[in-house]
């Protein structure tokens, strides 16, 4: 395995093509992977969920609820824990995290159980996130970080197919005790291999020195200080929250009960949103690497377009053309690649020690996002009567503000990571040469 010296952000330089990196990175994806499933197995089974615990649409937002905002609160103290132990660590301790949370939740017959099990879901899944994008940011060169990021993010997304179509099968086919259980048993295994297989970096990195709790939240004041990391956040928060809240719990039953679609229609549909992520995923890497100057504008991008494919699909009664449908699928899996460009601003804003905690602050961003909008969207429901086309034409109303507030915070923490790079030397090239270097290429 070939020696790897840190660059200037802490990331390593040469460990690209170490025979080890594929191991460490595969198994770190994995448990990322299993992570997404339990985080959106609900998401395709929220009706058998409604069912099975008697429950409303307002108390079926809340398993999402408390899911999600314990993953959001957990993301600074899971940074700190992966800066301070490691990544080999903290994988082996949320996948045994997340196994626990759905073998409880396999169990389950009354809802204080069934809550406490998503709040195991959404502990163990803060900790296999950050610890998977810190391997990506200490084993591969700081050139290739950009793609290798969307792509362990694509492919983390992946999990989602897994809840959408197997893991949907399995509940109709042997019961929600069983496909529950199944999902629990690979999360634990998956847990195993990583406390054998991850390494927390290549032969010749050097881990940060252990700091005392004071300074780690001194750290974590100054990494929120900085305006990339606020540009990070707003970018990360404007993008995802539409697509998350869609593919964690509202997709389903709105194409569903609100668009008069098949479930195995909605299913196939759900699997698209991961398909087009895939392929999105590694062009928006590609671009974010070789115009790094450019990425507000990407997210900037995705927000609007984003916006405007709602708007079309509100306005037109239900059910909806299927093209338009597949449009708005498409369109929200593009928000999950364009999110990550708010992990790469904090990465290259940020040094190396605090790395965890500036990218754990940036997906804090989308996720609150995504809980206040499908809690609110759950109030809604349950206020207009339930599942029905009205009421969801109504509900997805709440994205507009959030999508104004993101945008504002755009474009005034643009105007000062701008002002820190001008005093660094570094001023963005004219979009004129931009887009000239771009035809010739």
């Amino acid at each position: 395995m070939r020696t790897a010296a840190p660059d200037e952000h802490g990331t390593s330089t040469g460990a690209g093509t170490a025979p080890g990196v594929w191991v460490v990175w595969g198994t770190a994806v994995v448990v990322y992977l299993l992570g997404v499933t339990q985080r959106t197995s609900l998401g395709a089974s929220g009706l058998d969920a409604a069912a099975r615990f008697g429950i409303d649409p307002g108390t079926l937002a809340l398993f999402v609820f408390l899911q999600i905002s314990v993953y959001a609160a957990g993301q600074i103290p899971a940074g700190m824990l992966v800066d301070r132990f490691g990544s080999r660590r903290m994988l082996l301790v949320g996948g045994l995290l997340l196994g626990a949370g759905q073998a409880l939740l396999a169990l389950a017959t009354v809802l204080p159980l069934a809550l406490t099990a998503r709040v195991l879901v959404g502990a163990g899944d803060a900790v296999a996130f950050s610890s998977a994008l810190v391997l990506v940011a200490r084993w591969f060169p700081a050139r290739r970080v950009p793609v290798v990021t969307q792509v362990t993010t694509i492919l983390g997304q992946l999990g989602q197919i897994l809840s959408t179509l197997p893991l949907l099968l399995l509940l109709h086919a042997a019961g929600w005790t069983t496909a529950f259980g199944v999902a629990a048993a690979a999360s634990v295994l998956s847990a195993v291999a990583a406390a054998v297989l991850v390494r927390n970096g290549p032969i010749g990195w050097r881990a940060p020195a252990p700091v005392p709790p004071r300074e780690m939240l001194r750290q974590v004041a100054a990494v929120w200080r900085r305006p990339g990391t606020r540009l990070g956040f707003f970018g990360h928060l404007g993008t995802q929250f539409s697509m998350m809240t869609f593919s964690l719990l509202w997709g389903v039953p709105y194409l569903v009960s609100g668009q008069g679609l098949d479930p195995l229609v909605a299913g196939t549909l759900m699997t698209l949103l991961v398909v087009a992520s895939v392929v999105v995923g590694p062009l928006v890497g590609m671009v974010t690497g070789r115009h790094p100057m450019r990425r507000s504008w990407i997210l900037l991008g995705v927000i609007g377009l984003t916006a405007a494919t709602w708007t079309a699909v509100l306005l037109v009664p239900a059910p909806a053309p299927t093209w338009l449908l597949v449009v708005l699928v498409v369109v929200l899996a593009v928000g999950g690649p364009a999110s990550v460009v708010g992990f790469d601003i904090a990465r290259t804003t940020n040094p190396g020690g605090n790395l965890a905690v500036a990218q754990g602050m940036v997906n804090i961003a989308g996720y609150s996002a995504s809980v206040l909008v499908l809690t609110v969207m759950g109030g809604v429901l349950t206020a207009m009567g339930g599942f029905t086309e009205d009421a969801f034409r109504v509900a997805w109303l709440v994205q507009y503000p959030v999508w104004a507030f993101a945008l504002v915070g755009i474009v005034v923490t643009r105007r000062k990571a701008r002002r820190v790079d001008a005093a660094r030397g570094v001023v963005p090239r004219p979009l004129r040469e931009v887009v000239a270097g771009m035809r010739r290429a």
